[in-house]
């Protein structure tokens, strides 16, 4: 295996699968499945939900919304998709906890960083909801920020598409797609991988990136076996 320990960056839009809003049973159902296949390799896995399926922090702004007000319940939005997910996960046989940076304890228990990393050290999935806490701050940042704090060996983005290309290839079609891209190649070229706080925390703390198209079953194995899938960053 390339990877033991990973954290995995599920975006909100990734759960609505073919859904204009909310969360595809069919698609959180495969995410389930593809998490399972790598848990059964012993690899230790934590997860990162985001909420845009059901709220983005700065949709709300866009409307008038006070940005605070909005982006607390972004975060209260990743909350309800981490319990989806840890529901999904547990049907599928896999022991788990959901872990908020808000304190909700009646659903899931608070983050602590040595709970989780001794959660992981135990084989159990670690699902992180409610991003960082505090608002102005992405899921992307939380990611990265709960990436470096459980020591993970690689940052996993799923996305929609299959790695990081020149430019965006659902609207131009003659993108090319990048197999490896240094850090500061990314930013000389203003590639989108992540917004830039979570970036330059990964460049400086040297966590590598792979960004993927979880939508492919499988994908998530072969990442994690070395497989050239997506787009390495490092």
């Amino acid at each position: 295996m390339q990877y033991k320990r990973i954290l995995l960056k599920l975006s909100g839009e990734a759960l609505m699968g073919r859904e204009s809003y909310g969360i595809d049973a069919a698609t959180i159902n495969q995410y389930a499945l593809d998490i399972k296949a790598v848990v059964d390799m012993d690899v230790q896995v934590a997860v990162v939900v985001g909420g845009g399926n059901i709220f983005r922090g700065i949709q709300g702004e866009s409307q008038g919304l006070n940005r605070n007000t909005s982006d607390y319940m972004g975060m209260l939005a990743t909350v309800i998709n981490g319990l989806a997910l840890q529901d999904a996960l547990e049907r599928h046989g896999m022991v788990t906890r959901l872990q908020s940076a808000l304190d909700i304890h009646r659903v899931c228990e608070p983050y602590i960083h040595r709970r989780a990393v001794r959660h992981l050290e135990k084989g159990r999935v670690v699902v992180f909801a409610a991003g960082t806490g505090n608002p102005f701050f992405t899921t992307d940042t939380a990611a990265t920020l709960r990436a470096i704090e459980i020591d993970a060996d690689v940052i996993l983005k799923a996305t929609r598409v299959d790695g990081v290309y020149s430019a965006d290839p659902e609207k131009y079609p003659d993108a090319v797609r990048y197999e490896t891209v240094g850090f500061d190649e990314v930013i000389d070229k203003r590639l989108n991988v992540m917004d830039m706080t979570a970036f330059v925390m990964s460049q400086e703390n040297r966590k590598k990136i792979v960004v993927f198209d979880m939508n492919v079953p499988g994908n998530l194995k072969r990442v994690v076996m070395g497989e050239a899938v997506g787009t390495l960053v490092h």
